[in-house]
Order: structure tokens, then C-alpha cells, then sequence
């Protein structure tokens, strides 16, 4: 059931404009952006944790940790579609159009779980470590990279057979993982090491260690391949690193809200969102390999997570109590 209209949406603003104030230290302008709806959805008011989108089916799904399911919400018609139960304490969710699957890392049962994206039926469950948790595609090969948050390894799976085919060690907890584009990579987070760790898919093995200037225990990670950038989010001291791909060098470093988690990029309007446990979202707009704040501020409790859709701009945020229920906020920049 969505929840609109004009009254609705002039409250969530401000509050929205009434929370956002100062944060690690610097003072920000109000977040630019403008509520829509709040999508009801489904299950008791417990965690969720990561989302995945597809454009082209217009399907968002989302982790709910805490009921160990897997949400999938219509965009179009911001309505919950099916809701996916059995995915064991699921964090991670990734989504592969062109196969019309989805994997989501079921961390209970130290699994991932591959899912039929027409049917919303479980195709496959897949050992992958001690506490599998995020999730990447290499598509050349055909791979998925599963980070082992407790086991210092990488899980290797092929989307062929869904089949684990290779463990890789990377001598530490293994944060968020990403595939550049640009390179054809993996790359890691090490976050006990503060290290970005660089995979070759073509091998299976680490081929590059980079220590991270700044960062304390590294999580959060994006690739923004246009630029050659990797954004890291750091919850060991609230910072945002920007590093140049090409010279694995941190270019610059700039406070968010405390304990920052998940990443979302905009590539039309170059906006980079950053949500914090902290319900603090900090927004960035990027100007080649520079980052300008554009706007800070705290939505809910637990607002740690960010989804965005870069057709319409629109932005997803799961929030796990509002008004009594878990709902899916949508907002839009105001420019």
C-alpha cells in the first residue's frame, strides 16, 4: 500500500529540513532532496540491509535481514510484488538483467541463494563461506565474487552452473566487493587491514594490495568506473575516501554521518549518496575526481541503506519503523 500525498509529503520535508544539521564535525546545507512516498512494506520491523535494482523490469530488491527475506517492490506502481521468505539472515543482493536472476547472500546458512527473476522460485543454494555478505558480477567470466566478512576469503561462484569453483584468501575481513569495468577486476575491501585488495577473474588470485592513507576499518565500497574511481566508505572514523584507480592513491577524504555503510551513484547527475547506521545520509556532487558536498542530514533510525534509480534520479531508502511497519522511502533531488 503506498502512502502519499501532499500532506504526507510536506511532513516527511520537514522533518527531512529539521534534522539536518551538523555532522562529524562540519556543518551542512539541508539534504536537496524531496520526499515522494513511503511504500508500506512487508514483514515485522527488523533490519534490512542491502538493495539491488533492475531498470529494465523496473524491480527493486531488497534485503530484509531481519524476517530473512527478500523483498521485491514494482517501481512503477510502488507496490510490493512478491515478498521471497527462506533467504537465511540475507545481507548482500545482486542482480544480473541478462540472465534474469538474482543472487542474495543468506548468511545464516552460509549460503547464497541463486532466484529465478520471473518466478521469484530459488533456483539454487550455494556454500560461500563463514558470512558471506556482498556481492559482484564479473560478467567476462561469467563469476560471482562473494566477500567472507568472518573467513579472510573471497567465495568464486559460477553463474553457469551455480557452482562455488575457487576460494580466493585475502588475509583479512573482506568488506564490500565490486567489479571495475574499466579494468575487468574485483576489487576488495580488507577492512581490518585498511586495504583495497585487486582480484584477477582470468586467475582467481590477488593481484595488487593497496593500502588505503586515511581509512580505519574500510566497508562500504563503489567503483565509479567513468572516472576510474573507488569510493570507500570508513565506520572505524566516518570518512568518505576517494581513490584514483590508476594511481591507487586516496585523492581526497571528507567527513559523513557515523558509521557509514552503503553507497549509491547517479552517473547522470554525478550524485553520490552515502547512508549511514547513523540514519544520516550525506550527498555528494562529483566534479572529475573531486567531491563537493552538496547536503547532510538524518531520515530515520537504522537509514543505512541507498538504492538509486538513474533513469527517473529517483532515490530508495528501506527504513525498518515507520509509523509501526518497515517502508521503502522514495525521494528526488530538487534540481
Amino acid at each position: 500500500m503506498n502512502v502519499g500525498g501532499g500532506r504526507v509529503a510536506a511532513a516527511l520535508a520537514l522533518a527531512l529540513a529539521a534534522s539536518s544539521a551538523v555532522c562529524s564535525g562540519d556543518r551542512a546545507a539541508p539534504l536537496p532532496l524531496k520526499p515522494i512516498a513511503d511504500i508500506r512494506l512487508q514483514g515485522r520491523t527488523t533490519r534490512l540491509d542491502y538493495q539491488a535494482y533492475d531498470a529494465a523490469r523496473h524491480l527493486l530488491f531488497i534485503a530484509h535481514l531481519g524476517d530473512s527475506a527478500l523483498i521485491v517492490v514494482d517501481t512503477r506502481t510502488q507496490g510490493v510484488v512478491a515478498t521471497i521468505p527462506g533467504v537465511s539472515q540475507v545481507h548482500g543482493v545482486l542482480v544480473i538483467p541478462e540472465l534474469a536472476r538474482v543472487y542474495a547472500s543468506a548468511t545464516g546458512t552460509h549460503q547464497v541463494v541463486a532466484i529465478d527473476e520471473s518466478t521469484f522460485k530459488v533456483l539454487a543454494a550455494i556454500p560461500a563461506g563463514d558470512y558471506p555478505d556482498g556481492l559482484a558480477f564479473a560478467p567476462p567470466a561469467r563469476k560471482i565474487y562473494v566477500s567472507d566478512e568472518a573467513g579472510t576469503r573471497e567465495s568464486v561462484i559460477d553463474v553457469g552452473s551455480n557452482r562455488r569453483i575457487a576460494t580466493i584468501p585475502i588475509g583479512g575481513e573482506a568488506g564490500n566487493t565490486q567489479y571495475d569495468p574499466a579494468s575487468n577486476h574485483i576489487f576488495v575491501n580488507v577492512q581490518d587491514r585498511n586495504e583495497l585488495v585487486e582480484i584477477d577473474p582470468q586467475t582467481d588470485s590477488v593481484v595488487g594490495r593497496h593500502v588505503l592513507a586515511g581509512a580505519s576499518h574500510n566497508h562500504g565500497l563503489l567503483i565509479e568506473p567513468a572516472r576510474r574511481l573507488a569510493f570507500v566508505a570508513c565506520d572505524g572514523n566516518d570518512r568518505l575516501l576517494v581513490v584514483d584507480l590508476q594511481t591507487m592513491g586516496v585523492v581526497s577524504s571528507h567527513p559523513v554521518g557515523a558509521d557509514p555503510d552503503v553507497l549509491a551513484f547517479d552517473p547522470g547527475l554525478r550524485l553520490l549518496y552515502v547512508a549511514s547506521e547513523s540514519g544520516i545520509v550525506s550527498m555528494f556532487k562529483q566534479y572529475d575526481i573531486g567531491l563537493r558536498k552538496l547536503g547532510e542530514g538524518k531520515l530515520a533510525a537504522h537509514a543505512h541503506s541507498v538504492a538509486v534509480d538513474s533513469q527517473t534520479h529517483r532515490v530508495y531508502l528501506p527504513l525498518q519503523d515507520v509509523g509501526g511497519q518497515p517502508a521503502l522511502r522514495i525521494m528526488e533531488p530538487t534540481f
